[in-house]
C-alpha cells in the first residue's frame, strides 16, 4: 500500500464530496469528544521539549520508499520531508533522527502508531510526524494529535505526453477514450472511476505506485497520468508536460500539508511551528522544493 493512500484515505470523503452548509459552518458540530487516552510509560519518554533539548536530538517519522518526499539513498535519508525535518531540528538546536515508517490502512492508524500510542509490536513513538494533511473536520476526530506546522500546499494535477496533446493538456472527460495512469486506490483512482457516472473508468490504468505510473507515461504506455503535482514533477520525463485543470466534482483538489505532534506536548508543537514559519518566510522551504525540481505552493496557515 502506498503512503498517499494511508494519508488521504481517511480524508477521501471530504475530498470527493462537496461539504454541506452545516459542515461548512462548523466542521466539528456533530463530533462528540472522546475520553483522553492514558499513555503507557514508553509513550512519554523523551517527548517533551526540555528532554529533547537535554538529550540533543529529536525523532521524525517519515514514510519509507516515498520519493520525492522521503526515502533512503544508501545510508543517507533523502527527500523534501527529510530536509524540512532537518530545518526544524536546526532551528530548535538539536540533531534530527529519522524513523522510516510503513503506511497503515488509514491516517488514523499511522498517527496512533507513530505519534501517541506506538506500534502494536516493538518500536516507539516519534516526536514529530511529517507530511500530515490538514483537514478541519478530521482534526476534530483525532484529539490525541496537534496538527500544526503547515509547510506546503499539494494538489492533484495531470501529466501528459505533449505529442499526444499538441493543443494543450487533457481534462478528465478525455479519459473516456484516452488512457491515464493512476496509483491504485488513490484519490485520482477514486475520482476517475466515479466521474460522470463512471464514464472515464475505461481509460484508467492502475499501477502499484505513482513512480510506476509515471514510468508508464514516460515510456508511451499511456497518454497521461494523474496524481499529486510533486510526484508528477519528480517522475516527469522528456516530452511530458503537467497542468492543473479544473476538476469538476472534486470538492477539494488541493490540500495543506503540515506535521503532527502529540497533544500533550504543546511547547514542542509551538517550537516546530515557529521553525517552519521561519523557513517559509526566508525562502528556505521553497529552496528545498526547488532543489528536488519541485514547485512549492505556500500553505494556508
Amino acid at each position: 500500500m502506498g503512503p498517499l493512500r494511508a494519508m488521504l484515505g481517511a480524508l477521501a470523503a471530504a475530498l470527493l464530496l462537496a461539504p454541506s452548509p452545516g459542515f461548512a459552518a462548523d466542521p466539528c458540530a456533530d463530533y462528540v469528544p472522546q475520553p483522553k487516552p492514558r499513555n503507557a510509560g514508553r509513550d512519554v519518554v523523551g517527548q517533551d521539549l526540555d528532554t529533547i533539548l537535554d538529550r540533543g536530538f529529536m525523532r521524525f517519522a517519515v514514510y519509507e520508499d516515498f520519493p520525492p518526499y522521503s526515502w533512503m539513498e544508501g545510508t543517507e535519508p533523502r527527500g523534501v520531508d527529510v530536509e524540512i525535518a532537518r530545518l526544524i531540528a536546526g532551528e530548535i538546536g538539536v540533531a534530527p533522527r529519522f524513523d522510516f515508517v510503513a503506511a497503515g490502512e488509514t491516517l488514523d492508524t499511522d498517527l496512533r502508531s507513530y505519534l501517541w500510542k506506538g506500534p502494536v509490536v516493538g518500536g516507539s513513538v516519534s516526536n514529530v510526524m511529517m507530511r500530515v494533511p490538514y483537514d478541519s473536520a478530521f482534526k476534530c476526530r483525532v484529539e490525541q494529535v496537534v496538527f500544526t506546522g503547515q509547510y506546503a500546499g499539494e494538489g492533484i494535477a495531470i501529466a501528459y505526453r505533449e505529442a499526444e496533446y499538441p493543443d494543450g493538456g487533457p481534462v478528465p472527460a478525455y479519459f473516456r477514450f484516452d488512457t491515464v495512469a493512476v496509483e491504485n486506490d488513490s484519490i485520482s483512482d477514486f475520482y476517475l472511476t466515479s466521474f460522470a457516472g463512471g464514464q472515464t473508468a475505461a481509460g484508467v490504468r492502475r499501477y502499484p505506485t505513482m513512480a510506476e505510473a509515471m514510468a508508464a507515461l514516460n515510456s508511451g504506455e499511456v497518454m497521461a497520468a494523474m496524481g499529486p503535482l510533486a510526484q508528477l514533477e519528480w517522475g516527469r520525463g522528456e516530452g511530458v508536460a503537467i497542468h492543473e485543470p479544473p476538476l469538476a466534482g472534486l470538492a477539494k483538489a488541493r490540500w495543506t500539508l503540515g506535521v503532527g505532534v502529540h497533544f500533550a506536548y504543546r511547547a514542542l508543537g509551538y517550537a516546530v511551528d515557529d521553525a517552519i514559519s521561519a523557513g517559509l518566510q526566508d525562502g528556505r522551504i521553497a529552496a528545498i522544493f526547488a532543489s528536488y525540481g519541485l514547485s512549492h505552493a505556500m500553505p494556508e496557515r
